[in-house]
């Protein structure tokens, strides 16, 4: 299946394509695509048979595409988890995934724009494989019990802010804006994703393709990267795991590095899970409020 969410920011309702790409919504069937649907195989059966009736109101032509998962608990992050990452960037693939966190207000949708926090000059961009968890996943030594307990997956771009990361001391101050996590345009169920180590990943600027890449040089695979995660903390329905970029980040090409300006066009895409397609856009600063009354 493809799930997706439709409407505008904070009213979005579940959707669904059809088997002729045709856009369904799924309102009368189940109120969210969340954890509570995720982790329900019976709901999730009810959503197939829905979807198969044909029967499902049409959405509208020209209705926003939200986030395809409402928003995480947690939205887990996992660093220089590809090969050619780590070769471009001269160090070797760690003993142990490189884990950092992300807050869910940092999600949007996969035409939403890409805001550029003030003062930004190493704002990044990173196409990435992102896992939404399907059930209560605990210290779990087995990776492919690990990989049983996927809901579905999707494509995200993990947008960094490369000079805050610089700045230390954790990665968190580059990767907490909001907007730096589009994800979708589909959370597509892994029965129809198959090996999620044998998947495409792509991503262009301004219609140049920056990077290229596929799961199989990932250095920790899914199943072993959700059942290490599993033993620093409890994975729920509907958190978000992204699990690393391949080569080809702004950050490690030459100079003059082409990092992301207002009016760039970003597009990213993981082989069956849609493309999405974001603008930058730049924010001013905000005024404090004491400001104002003097």
């Amino acid at each position: 299946m493809r799930l997706l969410s439709v409407g505008p920011p904070g009213q979005e309702r579940p959707a669904a394509l059809d088997d002729q790409d045709v856009l369904r919504d799924l309102s009368a069937v189940v109120p969210a695509i969340d954890g509570d649907l995720l982790g329900d195989p019976e709901r999730i059966r009810r959503v197939r048979e829905a979807i198969a009736s044909g029967g499902l109101p049409v959405v509208a032509d020209g209705t926003r595409i939200g986030p395809p998962v409402a928003r995480p608990g947690k939205v887990v992050g996992i660093g220089l988890n590809y090969e050619d990452h780590a070769e471009e960037a001269g160090v070797a693939i760690p003993d142990e995934p490189v884990v950092f966190l992300k807050p869910s207000t940092s999600i949007v949708g996969p035409h939403d724009a890409i805001e550029l926090p003030p003062g930004s000059t190493m704002t990044d961009y990173e196409v990435e494989l992102g896992v939404v968890i399907g059930r209560r996943l605990t210290r779990c030594a087995d990776p492919q019990q690990a990989l049983a307990a996927v809901g579905g997956y999707l494509t995200a771009d993990d947008v960094s802010e490369r000079a805050r990361i610089a700045a230390g001391p954790t990665w968190a101050k580059g990767k907490c804006a909001d907007t730096f996590t589009p994800i979708g345009p589909w959370l597509v169920t892994p029965d129809a994703v198959g090996d999620p180590q044998a998947l495409g990943l792509e991503l262009w600027v301004d219609g140049e393709r920056r990077q290229r890449g596929t799961t199989a040089r990932m250095a920790y695979g899914v199943g072993e990267l959700l059942a290490f995660l599993s033993t620093l903390m409890t994975l729920e329905p509907g958190d978000l795991v992204l699990t690393g970029t391949p080569g080809g980040v702004a950050a490690l090409r030459p100079e003059p590095r082409p990092f992301l300006r207002e009016g760039h066009v970003v597009e990213a895409e993981v082989t069956g899970l849609g493309r999405q397609r974001t603008r930058v856009v730049a924010v001013e600063e905000a005024v404090d409020e004491a400001e104002v009354r003097v």
